[in-house]
């Protein structure tokens, strides 16, 4: 069987002592197209953060490509979470993708020819070519997402984390969004932490609950258990639309 691409073995994290994830498990192997899912500080970022070498465990290891997170960043693509630029900040489209340029190479190279074909195919990619010379901050929330993946794609990653990709796009952009996560999906492998279970209608091929505890199943589906072990709720699905969820009213909601 192949190595994983990530392969993380009880990892334990804590701010100030506080713990946010304890003895985690998790393999992502090449492929995959991942919905790490939980609740608000449940610690699913903290994860996405610790492999990417941007934290380190406290306990436990994390092994990217079979490299320790930092030594494997130029393999990994990254979106982040927040997208809100200044409308009058003067950065272009085409020069937040150039940007993404900037770390796998040495301090004093500039920019060269292939640098601006890898730019255009990024942004095409992204459907936003034709918006390369309009600032950043003028875009819409969804079009901005879309400048930021390009960013991520424009060194050709064999794996793109997304952080809550969908937070400030409306309900609208958001199913193109996961369209466009599809495609990608078929020439790498994508992990998306999110708290919204509609992530899991036809786009992700397997999911990890995040709750402090990882919960991991190999398909793109949640049983009852895991819901409840990872919101601490009593949990009701229902079937129609894209998978949405209640919690069932009037019950005890144990946060610890």
């Amino acid at each position: 069987m192949e190595n994983p691409l990530v392969a993380v073995h009880g990892v334990h994290f804590a701010y100030n002592s506080q713990p946010v994830l304890e003895d985690v498990h998790l393999q992502i192997r090449r492929g995959d197209f991942l919905a790490v899912l939980g609740p608000n500080g449940g610690g699913k970022t903290t994860l996405l953060k610790l492999i990417l070498g941007i934290l380190r465990p406290q306990k436990g290891t994390i092994r990217v490509f079979g490299l320790t997170p930092g030594k494997a960043a130029r393999y990994v693509g990254y979106v982040p979470q927040h997208t809100n630029v200044h409308e009058v900040f003067p950065i272009t489209v085409a020069d937040v993708v150039c940007l993404g340029l900037l770390p796998h190479r040495s301090w004093w190279r500039g920019f060269i020819r292939s640098d601006e074909a890898a730019v255009r195919q990024a942004l095409e990619r992204v459907g936003m070519w034709k918006h390369r010379h309009q600032r950043i901050g003028r875009l819409s929330g969804g079009q901005r997402q879309r400048v930021l993946i390009a960013r991520a794609l424009v060194n050709e990653p064999e794996l793109l984390f997304l952080d809550e990709p969908t937070a400030s796009v409306d309900r609208q952009f958001q199913s193109e969004f996961y369209d466009l996560l599809k495609t990608l999906n078929a020439s790498m492998t994508i992990a998306v932490v999110s708290h919204d279970l509609s992530v899991l209608s036809s786009h992700a091929k397997s999911v990890a609950c995040v709750n402090k505890t990882l919960f991991y199943h190999d398909a793109a589906e949640l049983t009852q258990g895991m819901l409840e072990s990872t919101y601490h709720c009593p949990v009701e699905l229902v079937t129609h639309g894209p998978l949405p969820h209640r919690v069932l009213k009037d019950h005890p909601c144990r946060h610890d």
